[in-house]
């Protein structure tokens, strides 16, 4: 029987975990809140909650509304995703393993023992305290570093260097409203043009390139949020894969998983 992990979260991180676990015959169950603010759309399982399914690099997830529905998604070889914003389902459906890809850069209820394996992503988690192993999500040398002992590089406060560019990159809202679009994701657009107003003010990319992630139209934002991301690279075909980033993170998730089951398998084999 394939082992089941569950991944709270169901972003373009979180989604890009779920694809390589996937891909190693894991079943996957994603956990995300009733309305995500999701920005790179394309790649992000959430979708599935909007539209019934998502698909990301030809694996497709489906949104479940029982343990049936979960079982019949893994029986068909697809990814189950569930409105369950604080991990009950963990308490009901047997797990091998949990992953938190939430990222709110601090633990929001994630501890050991929730399921056999628990792994936390980034800084706000201490393993060997409140789970079992950290992956290092900081872009750089350590990027995806499977940690067994303490925790991921602190929150630096700015986005990964791209050809130069770190804030500039995101876009944020300039004002509180609903968001609607000028701009799709796949996009190439020129620094300073309107990708997309929120009742009426106009908001504008900081660079050339291709627009990468857009959060879903007609959502309510607040000022300040963060709603779009603009590669400066300009080459659509990121815009629908996987990022760099998250394959590392997700390198360091698979390492986390086989390597501790292999030492609690070890351990058990000598207690017996």
């Amino acid at each position: 029987m394939n082992k089941t992990v569950v991944i709270r979260g169901a972003g373009d991180l979180a989604s890009g975990i779920a694809h390589r676990l996937y891909s190693c015959g894991f079943n996957v169950l994603m956990l995300d809140i009733k309305e995500p603010l999701v920005i790179r759309r394309t790649v992000a399982f959430a979708d599935a909650i909007f539209n019934g399914t998502a698909t990301v690099e030809g694996v497709t997830g489906v949104l479940c509304e029982s343990i049936e529905d979960i079982e019949k998604a893994f029986k068909d070889r697809k990814i189950a995703v569930i409105i369950d914003e604080k991990c009950q389902i963990v308490k009901k459906f047997k797990v091998d393993a949990l992953v938190d890809a939430i990222l709110a850069k601090r633990n929001i209820g994630t501890f050991k023992g929730m399921a056999p394996i628990v792994i936390g992503l980034g800084p706000g988690f201490t393993a060997g305290e409140d789970v079992d192993a950290v992956v290092e999500t900081n872009r750089g040398h350590y990027l995806g570093k499977l940690i067994l002992n303490g925790s991921a590089e602190p929150n630096t406060g700015a986005p990964g260097n791209i050809m130069g560019y770190t804030l500039e990159r995101v876009i944020n809202a300039p004002a509180t409203g609903r968001i609607h679009h000028n701009k799709n994701i796949g996009d190439v657009v020129k620094k300073d043009e309107v990708i997309a107003t929120i009742d009426g003010t106009p908001v504008r990319s900081k660079l050339d390139g291709a627009l990468r992630g857009l959060i879903r139209e007609g959502t309510f934002v607040k000022q300040g949020l963060k709603i779009a991301d603009t590669d400066p690279r300009g080459k659509v075909d990121y815009c629908y894969e996987i990022s760099e980033k998250a394959r590392a993170i997700g390198g360091g998730v698979l390492e986390a998983i086989l390597h501790l089951s292999y030492r609690r398998e070890n351990s058990e084999k000598c207690i017996s």
